[in-house]
């Protein structure tokens, strides 16, 4: 099989859809991560030990090292590894066969990966966020496997329509929701219950919790609804742009509360209408938007005059 690709935002199913592949081609699948091979000698450990058709799985692997990178060339396209031992006048290359195997390369930033490397895998998915159905029957199964008693649909769609596209949100929504009725509903999960539970847990009914919310809020009330860049948002959250970018953003633009402009982040009409807020207020809490801008100046009137007209500096008279 070609090597795979899977790109897309997190807790979208890539590992589980290597194990998935290596199960189907009835082989085994090794499973490590960009970060985890630092040096050449991880990278050519792990490839020796695969067997014939084995199935490698190197998650986030835009984050290989440029030294690593440079071996898994030679191992996808002619399946062996070239390296060098002793130096000097008694440096020489050893070439090292591999048996052929797939690798399989997720990451959630595919523009962080190299052309050279993109442009060797044969198969390349870009994963998207799960429809409430989909969702849904991942979560009867999941009840299933955790030995809970049937869920009424009513349940099952208030935890679907809550999980933000993403099986993993759904998964753990549902191990919170069993551990609440097990304790204050007489281990009864019902759509009242699910509400109940995910209310206690500060997730509302499309998903958002206590943190995007915080998000739009900044957004709206310091920045008067943006535009404004996303260090300045993290700064006053408190919180790094990275995670931001990676964890909050992705569903917020998908609900469309959230647009990215060239100027920054800005508030739309649906999540202004969200918060309850006006769009377009003019003021923040803490001071003018930003397109509230310097006044135009009147025609002989000097740069240095302020608000109200007046003169910063004496005007010195003329005399003939």
């Amino acid at each position: 099989m070609e090597h795979v690709l899977l790109h897309g935002p997190p807790g979208l199913g890539k590992t589980t859809l290597a194990h998935v592949i290596a199960a189907e081609m009835g082989t085994r699948a090794y499973v490590t991560s960009g970060p985890a091979l630092t040096k050449a000698g991880d990278l050519v450990g792990t490839l020796t030990k695969l067997q014939s058709g084995d199935v490698l799985f190197i998650d986030e692997i835009h984050r290989l090292p440029a030294a690593v990178e440079e071996y898994i060339y030679p191992a996808m396209e002619d399946f062996k590894v070239d390296f060098t031992v002793d130096s000097g006048m008694h440096a020489r290359v050893i070439t090292m066969r591999l048996k052929p195997f797939t690798l399989i390369g997720a990451t959630t930033r595919a523009g962080l990966l190299t052309q050279p490397l993109r442009s060797r895998f044969g198969i390349a998915h870009h994963l998207a966020f799960y429809g409430v159905e989909e969702l849904s029957a991942i979560v009867m199964r999941a009840a299933a496997v955790l030995a809970m008693d049937p869920l009424p649909a009513q349940a099952v769609a208030a935890i679907a329509e809550r999980s933000r596209g993403t099986p993993r949100v759904a998964l753990r929504l549902l191990r919170r929701t069993r551990d609440f009725a097990l304790v204050r509903a007489r281990n009864r999960l019902t759509g009242a219950v699910v509400d109940e539970a995910l209310r206690l847990e500060g997730v509302d009914a499309i998903g958002l919790d206590d943190l995007d919310r915080k998000y739009l809020r900044t957004i709206a009330t310091v920045y008067g609804g943006g535009p404004v860049g996303l260090e300045a948002v993290a700064a006053t959250m408190g919180d790094d742009a990275g995670s931001l970018e990676d964890v909050v953003e992705p569903y917020l633009l998908q609900v469309g509360f959230l647009a990215r402009t060239r100027q920054g982040r800005r508030l739309t009409a649906g999540g202004a209408e969200y918060l309850g807020v006006p769009l377009g207020s003019g003021l923040g809490e803490n001071g003018p938007r930003k397109d509230d801008g310097e006044r135009p100046l009147s025609s002989g009137a000097s740069p240095s005059a302020d608000a109200d007209g007046s003169a910063l500096f004496n005007d010195v008279d003329a005399r003939g």
